[in-house]
């Protein structure tokens, strides 16, 4: 299967029904077309992790931690690849075709950070063109903000145009109705398996003890919405209508080949984000992300430029003593590029609507109804195979 992005290094899960039993959600990995009904399998084989396997979430395998999961993807390895497994493992794999993806984990709580300098610089010069495009704090800490868990949606899932206050320049009050600026954010999730206990920090060295995988996400924005209400405490009703996110989640074992140095840092990190020391493994992941809109590419962000990595976003927003819980899912926050074809909102492609995209079905500031974001990626994996991640689509449906 050296031609796919899903073959046996790859190995992402998922939670999948079938139209016979559409009630009944099974956990699953995906091997190339195929879904491999994993609970079923490991009750086949033996395996003594078919209790968590055979759950209806991914949930349990997520806080059984970091050894069983690494023990639980050698034995699916095996079952698919080893000669001696083909047999039994065959008689459990599905055609991706013929079942449904659901939001693959249970949510708990969820954090989206603003790690591009890129994104951060372009969005300061947008909005704030005779100041400084970087607020003096944002090369000494991740920033970030509390989203919506009950939002986060998995992909294929309609986004209804949210309705909100918005104040036009021109207009001497706010006005309700729905976003006339309804934006896209390219981004990297990260999900959490093994919870941590308040008043515990958990530190750089702790990212892979604690996160058990990665997700394509698109963070839905209504910028006019945010542009009334984030002065003074940040964004609130124009992010939180919905986070769409891939139904597959990579884990991090299958991204090794990937891992990279992040950029350099203009300023000392203090002691807890200081990922400098020497004998640390690379704290950047080399992932190529491709965006699409009604099946037209606009963007190509990298995530290898992203100034600030996942195990220091972990490290800050656990450093005041919060915990973590199984399902606790953060974000990289737009990814972009130096390139105007590497930015990943059409905020910044567009200039903020000054310079709108020529497209082959009409020119696009914002999105319009009956619009469809499809965001892709994939990975370097060993020996010059390519790790895909699992695609995340959205249709922006009409306001109600």
């Amino acid at each position: 299967m050296s031609d796919t992005l899903f073959g046996p290094d790859n190995l992402p899960y998922g939670l999948f029904s079938t139209p016979d039993r559409p009630g009944h959600r099974r956990l699953g990995v995906r091997f190339g077309d195929d879904v491999l009904d994993v609970g079923a399998a490991a009750a086949a084989f033996g395996s003594a992790h078919a209790e968590v396997l055979r759950a209806p979430s991914l949930n349990p395998l997520l806080a059984a931690g970091r050894s069983v999961w690494r023990a639980v993807r050698a034995e699916i390895r095996a079952w698919l690849t080893e000669d001696a497994h083909r047999g039994t493992a065959a008689g459990h794999l599905l055609p991706l075709s013929g079942v449904r993806l659901h939001l693959p984990f249970e949510v708990a709580d969820y954090v989206d950070f603003y790690a591009s300098e890129h994104h951060a610089t372009n969005v300061g010069r947008i909005f704030r063109p005779d100041s400084d495009a970087l607020t003096p704090n944002w090369k000494h800490m991740p920033i970030g903000y509390h989203g919506r868990a009950g939002t986060v949606v998995v992909s294929g899932t309609p986004v209804v145009r949210p309705r909100g206050q918005r104040k036009p320049p021109n207009e001497t009050a706010p006005v309700f109705g729905p976003t006339r600026r309804l934006d896209i954010e390219a981004e990297v999730g990260f999900v959490v398996g093994t919870p941590s206990e308040q008043g515990s920090p958990v530190g750089l060295e702790g990212f892979r003890d604690h996160v058990f995988g990665v997700t394509l996400l698109n963070d839905w924005s209504a910028r006019d919405i945010q542009a009334w209400e984030y002065v003074p405490l940040g964004p609130f009703l124009g992010k939180s209508f919905a986070t769409s996110v891939s139904p597959w989640i990579t884990p991090l074992d299958a991204l090794d080949a990937a891992r990279v140095a992040p950029p350099a840092r203009d300023f000392p990190l203090l002691p807890y984000l200081d990922d400098g020391a020497a004998g640390g493994e690379p704290g950047g992941f080399d992932l190529r992300i491709t965006v699409r809109l009604n099946g037209h590419v606009i963007a190509e962000p990298p995530f290898s430029t992203m100034y600030w990595t996942a195990a220091q976003q972990l490290a800050h927003m656990t450093v005041n003593g919060a915990s973590l819980r199984t399902g606790d899912l953060y974000a990289s926050g737009t990814v972009s590029g130096p390139e105007r074809a590497q930015r990943g909102c059409l905020l910044e492609l567009t200039w903020g609507g000054r310079d709108p995209l020529e497209l082959p079905d009409g020119e696009r500031t914002f999105l319009k109804d009956g619009d469809e974001v499809t965001l892709s990626a994939w990975a370097p994996g060993p020996d010059g195979s390519r790790i895909g991640l699992g695609e995340v689509t959205g249709r922006v449906a009409p306001s109600v």
